[in-house]
């Protein structure tokens, strides 16, 4: 509903918008305000002002022409991972163009440069002037946000112009602002989407408890790293360091994950490890070295090495390899879920791998699923690291794992059955 219509239905309604509106545009001016000041210091503040920079002259470059247009926005990396099965589907079945928008440094600088989109940047500021200014020029035909990204004025101008805007992978928790005396506002803006598909029966409880119509269909994601999971390549040099021992690749791990996983690691005997750091570069690469009392090489030090199978340990010094490393794990530990947010634990179960991860997975749907499935597994500490991985050693869940990912494939084509 557009301003004019709501003035008339109900102007008290519209004046408390427009004070909620401006509340929120006070709140993004100070947020980007306290970017610019950190910035100075911080490197991803610095990239997340840098690349903002040029946004507008993106936009003017870009050409919809008589193409439909499909924007799609993502917070970040793992959000754009939930998008890009959608984006390539499209890509084969209609002639159209894709834009893509980040929030973050972390999902832009990694693929700016993706090849099936025809417009990468940031999202504006969101505010009503942008919004109008943004969705004027780029003409979307539909309009895709991923999992929980909700900025009033980009959908609120959407709503005004009748673009029809979907929730995709969406995730709820009952702690959010939408389910408090105080989140008409928020509530408002979950109206304005034509269409919320949920990853969990959950996030469905909560938003039918405030009568928003959503439908259950699934998370994207499985759809992609299945796919992936059959074109993966195989690493004569890691098959010649495994040597056909069991082997575990611990992944995207952090310095809270090495404090709980090192200990264990270096007590168990016969088991090739394979360690793929979040953080790269030699003063993090020394660290794992001096925390191992196992014989360990790196990556790129490998392929000249005549003796591959004598070392127990193989740190990944480079970037990309990660998600091909899993075809060679018996057990896998994911990083991140003791402190920045658990990393992505569908990867490896695609190759019908087990996982085990810290103990912050709430805003990680997934995690739940695997627990409940028991093909996933959180600890504490070393001592629950210990058990659960000599538990894990002496079992096949390899079965269990596929039939749990085959059954939550496709939710790509459901969203677009309904969509189209």
């Amino acid at each position: 509903m557009d301003d004019s219509n709501l003035q008339k239905t109900n102007p008290r309604l519209l004046y408390r918008l427009n004070a909620l509106r401006l509340l929120h545009q006070i709140g993004t001016e100070l947020y980007f305000l306290g970017v610019k000041i950190a910035s100075l210091w911080h490197k991803k503040a610095k990239l997340f002002m840098e690349g903002r920079k040029y946004i507008w002259n993106k936009v003017q470059d870009f050409n919809p022409g008589n193409n439909d247009v499909f924007w799609f926005h993502c917070a970040s990396l793992g959000e754009f991972e939930q998008a890009r099965p959608l984006i390539e589907q499209l890509k084969k079945d209609k002639t159209c163009k894709i834009v893509v928008t980040f929030f973050s440094p972390s999902g832009y600088e990694i693929r700016k440069n993706y090849s099936q989109a025809d417009l990468i940047i940031y999202l504006p500021k969101d505010s009503k002037s942008n919004a109008t200014r943004f969705l004027n020029h780029i003409k979307p035909t539909k309009i895709f946000f991923i999992k929980y990204e909700f900025w009033p004025n980009f959908l609120l101008e959407a709503q005004k112009k009748q673009i029809p805007t979907f929730l995709v992978s969406g995730v709820f928790r009952e702690n959010q602002i939408f389910f408090k005396w105080y989140g008409g506002f928020m509530r408002t803006i979950l109206k304005s989407f034509s269409g919320i598909f949920l990853q969990n029966e959950n996030s469905k409880t909560l938003l039918d408890s405030i009568k928003i119509k959503s439908k259950l269909i699934g998370d994207t994601r499985f759809d992609r790293v299945m796919e992936n999971a059959e074109s993966v390549k195989p690493f004569p040099f890691i098959e010649r360091f495994i040597d056909n021992k069991q082997t575990i690749v611990v992944g995207s791990c952090w310095a809270e994950d090495e404090v709980v996983v090192f200990p264990v690691l270096n007590e168990i005997a016969n088991l090739k490890i394979i360690i793929a750091p979040h953080e790269l570069g030699e003063t993090h690469f020394k660290s794992i070295e001096s925390n191992l009392t196992k014989k360990t090489i790196r990556y790129s030090q490998l392929k000249n090495s005549q003796n591959a199978s004598d070392f127990d340990v193989l740190i990944i010094d480079n970037i990309g390899m990660l998600m091909h490393l899993y075809q060679y794990a018996t057990v896998s530990y994911i990083g991140g879920a003791y402190g920045k947010g658990l990393h992505n634990i569908l990867e490896p179960a695609s190759f019908g791998v087990p996982v085990i991860f810290g103990n912050k997975y709430a805003k990680f749907p997934e995690a739940f699923q695997f627990i409940d499935e028991k093909i996933g597994f959180s600890i504490n500490n070393p001592s629950e690291f210990k058990n659960i991985l000599n538990d894990l050693l002496k079992k096949d869940l390899k079965s269990d794992v596929l039939h749990f990912m085959n059954n939550h494939k496709g939710a790509t084509d459901k969203i677009l059955t309904e969509i189209f």
